[in-house]
C-alpha cells in the first residue's frame, strides 16, 4: 500500500501564503474559442478496470492527444505566451505578435513541448534546458517544434538553474511551470490554463466523484484541479496527491508545514520527478487536498501495465494516479466513483 500522510492543512491552508491557485476557467476558456487547434479531450468511463481495482466507477480524463502535443501541459504554457500576444497593442499579425522574443523554460518534456508551440505560433524563440535523465525522444520532438534545447545537469532541478542563469544573462522571459517568492505570475498564469481539462470533466463526468486522484511533480496541474474541483463540487470529493516516492516534495513539504527540497534516486516517473514543489501548488493543496500519498516504481509499472491491458497506453506519470489506486487506497469501496487523469501519452507518441 502506498505512503500516505493525511493533510492537518486541508481547509485553511498553510500560513502565510497568500498567492493560491486560480479556480475560475473562464480566462483560459475565452482564449481558446479561437484557437483552431483546441478541442476538447475524452472522458472515459473504464468500469472494468474499476472492478479490478474494487471501486464502483472509474473516470479517466483523457489528455494523452490534447492539442496535438500528447499531454496535459499543452494548456499550461502556451495559455501564458497566448495571454503575452493578446497583451501586445496594435498588433497586426498573431503570428508576429511576439517576433524578438525569447522565452526559456527547463522542463522534464512536455511543458517544453507547450512552450515551443506556443513561441511558435505567436513568433517568437524557445529555448529548452532538459536535464540529462530526460528522454532524447523528448529532446528530439521539442527540436521539431523549432526549439533551441540545451542540457544542463543531472536534475530537473539543475535545469531549471540553468534556464534561469541563462533568462538573466540574455534578458529573455522565464517561462516556468514551477514558483518560488519573488516569481509567481508566469507560473501562475500556466497552472491557469490547465483549469481547461478540470472544467471539461466537471462537465463531461455524470455524478460528481467521491474520489480524485491527481499525480503531481512541482504540482500545477494537481493544485489547479483540485482548486476548480473544490469550486464545482465543494468539500465532498477527497482529494489525493500522488507522487513518486523518489520525488516526495509535496508530501514532506505537508509533513514540515513548509516547502522543503528533498533527495532521492532518478524515478521512471520522469515528468513527475521534481524534488522542489512550487510555492503556488503548494499553498493550494495544503488548503484543497485531504491525503498525499507516494508509489514506487513498481506500483507505477503495474499501474501502466494495468491501463495497457485495458487500451490506454501511457507512461509511468501517466499512469501514477491509476498506480496508487491499485496498490491499495484507504476509504474506497463498491461505491466509490473515482476520477483520475490519463497525464500524456507514450514518450515515443
Amino acid at each position: 500500500m502506498p505512503e500516505q500522510l493525511e493533510n492537518p492543512f486541508r481547509g485553511t491552508g498553510l500560513p502565510g501564503q497568500d498567492v493560491l491557485p486560480i479556480s475560475d476557467p473562464g480566462g483560459v476558456r475565452a482564449l481558446l474559442a479561437s484557437c483552431p487547434a483546441h478541442a476538447v479531450t475524452p472522458l472515459h468511463e473504464a468500469a472494468a478496470l474499476a472492478g479490478e481495482a474494487g471501486v464502483g466507477r472509474l473516470y479517466l480524463k483523457d489528455e494523452r492527444a490534447r492539442m496535438g502535443l500528447g499531454s496535459f501541459k499543452a494548456l499550461g504554457a502556451a495559455h501564458a505566451i497566448a495571454r503575452d500576444a493578446a497583451a501586445v497593442p496594435d498588433r497586426a499579425d498573431w503570428a508576429t505578435a511576439l517576433a524578438g522574443r525569447t522565452y526559456v523554460t527547463a522542463s522534464a518534456g512536455n511543458h517544453g513541448l507547450s512552450v515551443a508551440t506556443g513561441a511558435r505560433i505567436f513568433g517568437a524563440a524557445a529555448v529548452i534546458f532538459l536535464a540529462d535523465t530526460v528522454p532524447e525522444a523528448f529532446a528530439t520532438r521539442l527540436r521539431a517544434r523549432g526549439a533551441q534545447v540545451e542540457r544542463a545537469g543531472a536534475t530537473y532541478e539543475d535545469s531549471m538553474a540553468a534556464a534561469e542563469a541563462a533568462a538573466a544573462a540574455h534578458g529573455w522571459a522565464l517561462l516556468s511551470d514551477s514558483s518560488w517568492p519573488g516569481y509567481t505570475e508566469p507560473p501562475l498564469r500556466v497552472m491557469e490554463g490547465y483549469l481547461e481539462l478540470a472544467a471539461e470533466a466537471a462537465e463531461q463526468i455524470d455524478l460528481p466523484p467521491t474520489h480524485i486522484l491527481l499525480q503531481a511533480g512541482v504540482g500545477g496541474l494537481a493544485a489547479a484541479v483540485a482548486a476548480h474541483a473544490r469550486a464545482v463540487w465543494g468539500q465532498r470529493p477527497q482529494i489525493m496527491v500522488v507522487e513518486p516516492d523518489a520525488a516526495p516534495a509535496l508530501i514532506e513539504s505537508i509533513r514540515a508545514g513548509r516547502l522543503v527540497t528533498t533527495t532521492g534516486p532518478v524515478s521512471a516517473m520522469g515528468r513527475l520527478d521534481c524534488k522542489t514543489p512550487s510555492m503556488i501548488a503548494l499553498a493550494g493543496l495544503a488548503r484543497d487536498a485531504d491525503r498525499f500519498v507516494t508509489v514506487t516504481e513498481d506500483e507505477a509499472a503495474a499501474g501502466v501495465a494495468a491501463l495497457a491491458r485495458h487500451g490506454f497506453a501511457t507512461t509511468p506519470s501517466g499512469a501514477a494516479g491509476v498506480a496508487a489506486l491499485l496498490a491499495g487506497l484507504p476509504g474506497l469501496d463498491a461505491k466509490s466513483r473515482v476520477m483520475a487523469i490519463l497525464s500524456e501519452g507514450p514518450e515515443d507518441g
